[in-house]
Formats: C-alpha cells, sequence, structure tokens
C-alpha cells in the first residue's frame, strides 16, 4: 500500500514569503508597464499629495461654508493627523521595509519622483487621503465618490512612481480607514456630550 503524500499546512513565515512575492511581480509589472499617458499626471498627482496638500486644500474649501461642509473639514483634517502620526512614527519605524529598488537601466526614468528616505510600509500618503476621505465622507455624503477616487489615485501614484510597493499601498488605505473610523467614533461621543451640557 503506498503511502498517501502529507499535505503541510503552510505556515506564517511561508504565507508572509508569498506576500513578498506577489508584492514585488505587482510592483515590476507595473515599472515594466509603459503608459507615456499616465506618467507626467501620476508624477504630478503624487507630487502633490506630498504632506496631504491636496487634502487640506479641499478642507480649506469646505470650511469656508457653514455648517456640515466645516464639520466634515474638521474631521477630515483631524483623521489626516491620526493616519499620519501612526503611518509615520509607528508603522515605518516598526516595520522598516526598504524602499523598491529602482534599476539604473529603468525603462521609464521620467515617471519617478524623489525617493523618501523614510522606510516604505506603510504608504504614509495612501493613509492620509484614505483617512480624509473616509472621514468626510459620512459628514457630506455628496463628496464620498470624489474623494474616494482621488484617495485611490493617490495611491496607485506612489506605485507608479517608484516609491512604494503595492502591498504598502493596501495597508495604508485600512490605516487610513481606521484612522477615520477612530476620528468619526470620537466625534461621536463628543457630540452627545457637547449637546447636553
Amino acid at each position: 500500500m503506498l503511502d498517501q503524500p502529507q499535505w503541510e499546512e503552510p505556515g506564517a513565515r511561508d504565507l508572509l514569503r508569498d506576500l513578498a512575492a506577489l508584492d514585488q511581480a505587482l510592483y515590476e509589472a507595473v515599472t515594466v508597464t509603459r503608459t507615456p499617458a499616465l506618467d507626467h499626471a501620476l508624477r504630478q498627482l503624487s507630487a502633490a499629495a506630498d504632506h496631504s496638500k491636496i487634502s487640506f486644500a479641499v478642507a480649506g474649501l469646505l470650511a469656508l461654508l457653514p455648517g456640515r461642509p466645516r464639520r466634515a473639514a474638521a474631521l477630515g483634517v483631524a483623521a489626516i493627523g491620526v493616519a499620519s502620526a501612526s503611518a509615520n512614527l509607528l508603522g515605518k519605524r516598526l516595520v522598516r521595509r526598504p524602499r523598491p529598488h529602482r534599476a539604473v537601466d529603468s525603462p521609464f526614468p521620467g515617471r519617478h519622483v524623489p525617493m523618501p528616505e523614510s522606510a516604505s510600509f506603510p504608504s504614509g500618503h495612501t493613509a492620509s487621503a484614505v483617512a480624509f476621505a473616509a472621514a468626510v465622507g459620512p459628514a457630506l455624503p455628496a463628496v464620498t465618490v470624489p474623494l474616494g477616487l482621488l484617495a485611490c489615485a493617490v495611491g496607485y501614484s506612489r506605485i507608479h512612481t517608484g516609491v512604494h510597493y503595492p502591498g504598502d499601498v493596501v495597508a495604508g488605505a485600512v490605516l487610513g480607514t481606521g484612522a477615520a473610523a477612530v476620528v468619526l467614533a470620537a466625534a461621536g461621543r463628543l457630540g452627545p456630550a457637547r449637546s447636553k451640557s
């Protein structure tokens, strides 16, 4: 009687190795795909998202309007603060993932933005953009889709311009969503307390 093969369940280390290999493959697929019509626009978007400039500009416009838009702007800015601190002060310092390697003979060097000195994981740009969109959306539903699409574009631009792996961007999006949830929950608790006093 032949011994039947015994299938071993993959361990956590195997899973992480496979995810890292997939992450690298997805990044490399983007780096070798010719997209001249997108390169300039995504490079500009990535640079404009530095220090959450786009989100702060939107928040400034919303703050000019009374009522719900002003409250939405405040929630969005608070969510950026939580997401940025979580990504830059905790995530990057704990994980310390190196930035993607750029080959000297990169096929499309014109799409790159300057390589940041900080660690790669998670994407702070994505975390902040998603946090802003996720915090503003519930308070001002009319802007949910545009801000969500903008946050997705910012996240992809970080891969396209060669400064993040896809996994960094996914982690940043999760972190941004969590930051918005924390801010919205805190605002929900403070709101009733203020109305009682």
